[in-house]
């Protein structure tokens, strides 16, 4: 971690590397742009040796892979960086997250070969797994709106996008949920009375369904209106399973390191 940071267009990557990291706290409400920002200061604070794009305005190797909305939190998100010198996965997580900004946290790194081909590890991403903590509703009522929601073959819902209001399908992206019936609540719910928790598996289409999606899908469905903001945080993404469940988009990775090593 020595070496002189400064961009070399002419360097060929000799080492992929896929994180996974956590935005958390306040950084939740950082727009996914802001978030890439302070990701690339802190490569070049720790003095990653990254590879860098060709041309007159060269720009370091990262791929951001289904970065989540702003407004959320999440436990799984991914990311792609290439560098011109090999690391240690595991020391690159210690010297990166130590520069990364409160909140934005790295937990993990596996690398990956350079120039083989393989599957994309946008691929691996089917679904993810939300989290919504819902304050000022009770568990009962949560079910039965859930249930309402499950229930129902089409749900349209509206969502303001940059071209002006337009109507999806939440429903038909719903694998799969449950409302938790011992809810432990986040530190940072600080509404007094019942906050009703939703776990719901959602497919991964265009346009997304995201979870104010699924919210405003038991708005319809049951007229549920909770009294303050719910928080959402993504805990997981990957293959879905038979039973609705997500497989580990690194576990392949890993297997493959292990297998070289072994």
């Amino acid at each position: 971690m020595t070496r002189d940071d400064r961009p070399n267009p002419s360097a060929s990557a000799v080492q992929k590397l896929r994180l996974r990291y956590a935005k958390r706290g306040p950084l939740r409400f950082t727009s996914h742009r802001d978030v890439a920002r302070a990701f690339e200061r802190a490569l070049r604070r720790a003095r990653v040796p990254m590879a860098y794009s060709q041309g007159f305005n060269p720009h370091p190797k990262v791929s951001w892979i289904g970065a989540s909305p702003t407004g959320v939190a999440s436990e799984a998100e991914y990311v792609e960086i290439q560098l011109v010198e090999v690391l240690e996965p595991d020391e690159l997580v210690r010297v990166l997250d130590a520069a990364m900004p409160p909140g934005l946290d790295l937990l993990e790194a596996v690398g990956v070969p350079v120039g083989t081909g393989g599957e994309a590890l946008a691929d691996r991403m089917e679904a993810s797994r939300w989290r919504i903590e819902i304050p000022g509703v009770a568990s009962d009522t949560l079910k039965a709106a859930w249930e309402g929601l499950v229930a129902a073959e089409v749900v349209e819902v509206e969502r303001l996008t940059k071209h002006g209001m337009r109507t999806i399908d939440a429903r038909s992206a719903i694998v799969t949920g449950w409302v938790e019936d011992d809810p432990v609540v986040s530190p940072s719910t600080t509404q007094p009375g019942p906050c009703g928790i939703l776990v719901v598996v959602v497919r991964q289409l265009t346009p997304a369904v995201r979870p104010d999606d699924v919210l405003s899908a038991l708005r319809v469905v049951a007229a549920l209106e909770p009294p303050v903001p719910a928080k959402a945080t993504r805990m997981a993404q990957g293959r879905l399973d038979d039973s609705g469940g997500l497989s580990d988009p690194l576990a392949p990775d890993r297997a493959a390191r292990a297998s070289a090593c072994g």
